[in-house]
């Protein structure tokens, strides 16, 4: 049985012995595929951005958030040697003093 089918941009054509060879436009696939996960992976950037403060400088509650550990475990980072800013009261802790710190104390 042999025979010719269209499907929009992709060709399927049966040949002897149910073989199916299918051709298509794979520029334009490949195009639409590599804008759909484009678009995806800046959806998901932007909403983990968003969850998590990725501001050069935090409070003391958002720096937890975004070490991942509670309030009390960061306060002890603090006592291990995290460098905080203080100004009138105001605590702030640099993005990268957390970075720094949490890899110093990599096993």
């Amino acid at each position: 049985m042999q025979g010719t089918m269209k499907l929009s941009k992709i060709t399927i054509e049966t040949v002897s012995k149910g073989v199916i060879h299918m051709t298509s436009n794979l520029t334009n696939i490949e195009s639409h595929m590599e804008e759909l996960i484009i678009n995806t992976i800046n959806k998901a950037l932007l909403s983990s951005k968003q969850k998590l403060s990725l501001n050069e400088w935090m409070s003391i509650k958002e720096a937890a958030k975004y070490a991942g550990v509670s309030f009390n475990t960061f306060m002890k980072f603090r006592t291990m040697g995290l460098k905080i800013s203080e100004i009138d009261g105001v605590k702030r802790v640099s993005r990268k003093e957390i970075d720094r710190f949490l890899e110093s104390h990599s096993i």
